[in-house]
């Protein structure tokens, strides 16, 4: 506070750059209008690249013959400002970072007499004066943040930018606003600058912004959930003397017995327990909100589960699966099927029917005729050739003699081999398989006394009906 003080003075010190100009004149009448243009277009390009040392004698110029531009932008004030803040940064002589800190806060104001004129016509508003104050009202807000983290304004004024900023830009004010606002709120509570009512107003109309925020805004609501979180943190010292549950109860509990609909239960619920009114049972008032609000939400969310459900049968499928319903979870992933244009996730629902009717039902057959029409639909499937592997592997001992099990290996191995040249990422898992039938190859010896020999094409009995090209396990 040293320095804010020591500065105070020289901070509201009118510097006047400009002689005998109206701060919202455009160079639109000017007969030195195309050179005004084309300096214009000189500072805003060195200011793109922050070389502010260049470009602030052509802004200058610039804005000492048109400070508003052509009348349909800011510019000239928010780049002012820019190249002021630079300086203002690098400075260490506490007169000159007064001068400049008082150019900055004057270019703001500028700004903001402008829009409130409608001196600066923005096309999105038109002549709707309430939009011009949203503008206004994100300039009051930047101000009183640079007057916060830079230019050590005096708090009284701090605050009158900051409460400006928020009457005119109400739901639109940015929340990096939310935390200087409030430890200047917190520190002139405590010091006796203000009441309690007038700090109670700042904590309830930032918590009232960031509760529409983080409700509506998708691309900024998790920052202001953060900035409110740590703007109440700064109230915490000083909540007991400005806030207690019976008066935010009597405040609002008019309103909610009026229109009492679960909604409304859910948001007063939320913003009690944010004004310190109990979560336990020990409030009636708070029970009867969260249960009102519960209650709904477990009769809305059953219905929008039981609406997931049917028009899902996959997930049907998976829940008879895991009940034991094998044949009920086989008739909804036909209906899955039946349903999905995606031949990705269809080849997905084949497959966890080839699963069922293979490990389940023992139907080979008919599994392996799911498994193909799983790799129809999606070539590089690997996890299917591997359970046509298992199948064979697993049904190689009912294939007749020694010569065809081992034969109804190769036709497993064949089919695992294949797996991991269309799927990387299973190699691991099938070369372990791979690994643990080799041992079960045809013996040579047999082969020779058979006269067959490595690469020779064998037909595979059984059910498999396959041909292999022999190997040998030794």
């Amino acid at each position: 506070m040293k320095f804010r003080n020591l500065a105070l003075s020289a901070i509201f010190i009118a510097i006047a750059t400009v002689q005998g100009i109206a701060q919202c004149s455009t160079w639109n009448d000017l007969e030195n209008r195309d050179y005004l243009e084309g300096q214009h277009s000189v500072y805003r390009s060195l200011v793109k690249t922050n070389n502010f040392a260049e470009a602030m004698p052509v802004w200058k110029e610039v804005y000492e013959a048109a400070p508003a531009a052509d009348g349909k932008r800011d510019f000239h004030y928010t780049d002012g400002i820019k190249m002021y803040m630079s300086q203002h940064e690098a400075e260490t002589d506490e007169t000159k970072k007064a001068k400049q800190a008082a150019n900055i806060i004057r270019l703001y104001d500028e700004a903001a007499v402008c829009y409130e004129q409608q001196a600066i016509f923005l096309a999105k508003c038109g002549d709707n004066q309430d939009c011009y104050n949203k503008r206004i009202g994100w300039l009051m807000g930047r101000k009183g943040y640079d007057m916060y983290y830079q230019l050590r304004a005096s708090y009284e004024d701090n605050m009158k930018a900051f409460q400006k900023a928020v009457d005119l830009g109400g739901n639109d004010v940015e929340y990096i606003v939310f935390a200087p606002y409030g430890a200047i709120a917190v520190y002139q509570f405590k010091n006796g600058a203000i009441d309690k009512e007038t700090a109670r107003d700042v904590h309830r109309t930032l918590n009232e912004i960031a509760e529409y925020n983080i409700a509506n805004n998708e691309r900024y609501g998790a920052a202001y959930k953060q900035a409110i979180e740590a703007m109440n943190g700064s109230f915490v010292e000083i909540e007991r003397d400005i806030f207690d549950c019976d008066y935010f109860k009597s405040k609002y509990i008019e309103d909610y017995r009026d229109n009492p609909d679960p909604e409304s239960a859910k948001n007063l619920y939320n913003l009690l327990k944010l004004r310190g009114c109990p979560t336990d049972d020990s409030d009636a008032f708070m029970v009867e909100l969260k249960q009102t609000y519960e209650d709904w939400a477990a009769e809305e969310n059953a219905k929008k589960k039981a609406e997931f459900e049917a028009n899902n049968p996959g997930i049907l499928a998976n829940k008879a699966y895991k009940a034991g319903d094998y044949q009920g979870a086989l008739d909804k992933y036909e209906e899955a099927i039946n349903g999905e244009g995606d031949p990705v996730q269809k080849s997905m629902y084949h497959f966890s029917r080839a699963s069922i009717l293979f490990r389940k039902l023992k139907q080979y057959n008919k599994a392996r005729s799911e498994a193909r029409e799983a790799i129809k639909l999606n070539p590089n499937f690997g996890r299917a050739y591997s359970l046509v592997g298992d199948m064979y592997a697993t049904t190689a001992r009912s294939c007749g003699d020694s010569w065809n099990q081992r034969l109804a290996i190769l036709a497993a191995v064949d089919k695992y081999s294949k797996a991991k040249s269309v799927d990387a990422k299973i190699a691991d898992e099938v070369n372990k398989k791979i690994g643990k039938y080799r041992a079960s190859f045809p013996p040579k010896d047999e082969g020779f006394m058979r006269g067959v020999k490595v690469g020779t094409t064998e037909r595979v009995g059984c059910w498999i009906g396959e041909s292999v090209k022999v190997r040998f396990a030794n």
